[in-house]
């Protein structure tokens, strides 16, 4: 080595955890994606705007692209909240994630009604949108879901016409140590990171769910 060599002793560091790394990749994402879609919807009412394409605004391709787009936007916030990054100093208000509720509503099966009062931690609000989403995999024909906060935590209770039941799925909520379950697909990671996320923050999951509906509650 000469005087030119840089060198340095390297002290261990702990590795970050993988649901974290996970929530910061996502917040990355959601982040990323933000403004492309805000680009394109603004190119839309631009578009509608410009006059030199009378009725362009009513005609069913257009109505098609600013719906799809809306119903991305709405996705990529309901991702943001429920996968991204998440301290209990950020706090949502309920006024916030109603307007969430509502606009995912439109693209989707489901009807979906908040019933509490005040705001909540950041944290909070992605449990119950992951919660949401686990009810959503269990009713893909549709159904209603009523999401309530009570003396004990909040409780989300679901009704439809049928359910799709996949008890090995749910175990993800179950906080059973050591318990052998099935690696959930990519479209239902949701399950894993409940059960992850409720039992690093002491949040007791409990759940049920049968051929008309289901709960979960924390």
């Amino acid at each position: 080595m000469d005087d030119l060599t840089i060198s340095r002793n390297s002290s261990p560091r702990l590795p970050i955890e993988p649901e974290r790394l996970a929530a910061l990749v996502c917040s990355r994402l959601c982040h990323d994606l933000v403004s492309p879609l805000g680009a394109i919807g603004n190119g839309l009412e631009l578009l509608e705007l410009s006059g030199e394409w009378p009725g362009i605004s009513d005609s069913p391709e257009l109505v098609l692209v600013a719906e799809s787009i809306e119903a991305a936007r709405a996705r990529v916030r309901w991702f943001r909240i429920g996968f991204g990054q998440s301290s209990p100093d950020q706090r949502i208000s309920l006024a916030e994630l109603s307007s969430l509720l509502g606009d995912v509503e439109k693209g989707g099966r489901l009807r979906l009604r908040l019933d509490a009062q005040g705001d909540l931690p950041r944290p909070e609000a992605r449990l119950i949108l992951l919660a949401l989403m686990c009810l959503e995999t269990a009713m893909p024909w549709g159904g209603t879901i009523l999401v309530c906060r009570g003396a004990t935590g909040w409780r989300l209770l679901a009704e439809a016409a049928r359910t799709k039941l996949d008890p090995a799925l749910w175990s993800w909520l179950d906080a059973e140590a050591g318990r052998d379950r099935p690696e959930p697909a990519p479209s239902e990671v949701h399950f894993a990171l409940l059960g992850c996320f409720a039992q690093r923050e002491g949040r007791h999951l409990s759940w049920e769910l049968d051929e008309r509906g289901g709960e979960i509650a924390f």
